[in-house]
């Protein structure tokens, strides 16, 4: 079996890459405290590679993943190719999720992918120190919840939000 203690970011490549590589580049800079075990620096998955042989790939990155980051844009609950098959493995795994809105939301929205709407979730806005505490928080929370049998969107409260500096 494999370790899990990667972090396996679902999202929109087309439009929200930037996002995506926000995140890389905050975990990277030292004037940060952001940091995470990328499951995409397990292998590459290409475009051009057949279907089959990406999900091969990113089942791959799932094996060593302990937890999954949806950056939630624009268009992320219309993609069912891909990104729909990844929260469904995600769900399927037990996998904690965390919805992250690219639109400063801090609640599930109607730009939630049907995939995860119903599911055990916690839903932040995008920003370097929310991000980074409901990863080091939600994994644990989610585990309680999960045993307790709870379902559903989940939130941080304003005062988290205010002891965080924002």
């Amino acid at each position: 079996m494999a370790y899990r203690n990667k972090t396996y970011i679902c999202f929109d490549g087309d439009t929200d890459m930037r996002y995506y590589r926000l995140m890389t580049a905050w975990a990277e800079n030292e004037k940060f405290t952001f940091d995470f075990h990328n499951a995409h620096d397990l292998n590459t998955a290409r475009d051009t590679s057949q279907e089959e042989s990406i999900k091969r790939q990113l089942r791959e990155r799932f094996a060593n993943s302990k937890l999954m980051v949806v950056l939630i844009g624009e268009k992320t609950k219309l993609l069912t190719k891909f990104v729909k098959w990844e929260m469904e493995v995600a769900l399927k795994l037990g996998l904690p999720i965390i919805g992250v809105n690219l639109n400063g939301t801090r609640h599930r929205d109607e730009r939630c992918p049907p995939a995860i709407r119903e599911s055990l979730a916690v839903y932040v806005p995008f920003g370097v120190k929310i991000v980074e505490y409901a990863m080091a928080n939600w994994p644990d929370v989610h585990a309680k919840y999960r045993k307790e049998g709870q379902a559903g969107p989940y939130y941080y409260t304003d005062q988290t939000y205010k002891n965080l500096g924002l």
